[in-house]
């Protein structure tokens, strides 16, 4: 069971957009960060554990900066203070009535991953010390827009799966990182877009604009669980990776929590619904665990000021 903890203020509601809540634990300094997109900037909370507000900072999107067209990737510090690198988008053939930007970011190792409106995923090569940040590569797996990308630690294996990028159309890309990324396979979409997905232990979990929730092997991209998870649209995954926990949001304005584990016989994966959360009257854009474990999550809504937490009791 999960109860409703103490809400965090938002100086503006979050935007109409899925994954729109990201969650940084500092546990050596005994705070969290929540980042919010609102309109043209994000919203960077810190708190306490308890929930209670620490700082809260706008970073506001960079316009013009002497590029054309004025769509650039921006990276910060982790507590927003300082921008240290960005980067233009190139608009390429796009039509006048193309949309230009840039969805879909994760980490894995020194490499920051960034998808793109065309299908491109961007690769910057981050040093351990100092500003030198470069686009090392360019992945070109994708016809259509990036709509989000999932990494988890290799841990010194090879040949793991350990990033995949989903789009508009439904596909996803399985790639191995490295100096050189890797495709690894494709996982057709069937006709609705991806919103989401997880790694997590060689399962990649995808979340789509139908509602459901689908288990695939990574390395193989055989569908292992369908789940039927919700009556509208995913807007959110994210996983809990020391319990193996997965979370589900979606339009319909539940949150369900799943257990993931793969059967000793066979290796195959099994899933149980754990918990389902009802945020009423709101459309959750964005949730995402608040630990590890898998013990809290927080959720945002569209039209909703605030961040709302749930712990378990």
């Amino acid at each position: 069971m999960f109860r409703w903890e103490r809400s965090i203020p938002l100086r503006g509601s979050a935007a109409a957009l899925c994954n729109n809540l990201s969650v940084l634990q500092l546990p050596a300094r005994n705070l969290t960060h929540f980042g919010v997109v609102h309109g043209p900037s994000a919203q960077l909370l810190s708190t306490a554990p308890e929930g209670v507000p620490l700082a809260q900072r706008q970073l506001h999107a960079k316009e013009g900066a002497g590029v054309s067209p004025p769509l650039i990737t921006q990276m910060y510090e982790s507590d927003g203070s300082t921008m240290v690198y960005w980067h233009a988008l190139d608009s390429g053939d796009a039509t006048p009535v193309q949309a230009v930007f840039a969805r879909g970011i994760a980490a894995s190792g020194h490499f920051i991953c960034v998808g793109t409106w065309s299908g491109r995923v961007l690769v910057f090569d981050i040093p351990a010390k100092g500003p030198n940040i470069v686009l090392s590569e360019e992945l070109a797996g994708h016809q259509t827009p990036i709509t989000d990308i999932a990494t988890e630690p290799a841990q010194g294996q090879d040949c793991v799966a350990d990033m995949v990028t989903a789009d508009d159309s439904g596909l996803l890309c399985v790639w191995r990182s490295g100096p050189e990324f890797t495709l690894l396979t494709r996982i057709p979409g069937f006709g609705v877009p991806c919103p989401s997905v997880q790694l997590w232990q060689g399962i990649c979990a995808a979340g789509y604009g139908n509602g459901q929730v689908h288990l695939y092997e990574a390395t193989t991209g055989n569908l292992h669980v369908q789940i039927n998870a919700h009556a509208r649209a995913i807007s959110a995954l994210d996983l809990a990776p020391e319990a193996g926990k997965l979370l589900s949001a979606a339009e319909d304005t539940f949150v369900h929590i799943w257990k993931l584990s793969r059967s000793p016989e066979s290796s195959y994966i099994e899933v149980e619904h754990c918990h389902g959360e009802c945020v009423s009257d709101t459309q959750v854009c964005g949730a995402r665990f608040c630990d590890s474990s898998g013990s809290s999550f927080a959720v945002t809504g569209y039209d909703l000021a605030e961040i709302r937490r749930f712990s378990s009791v």
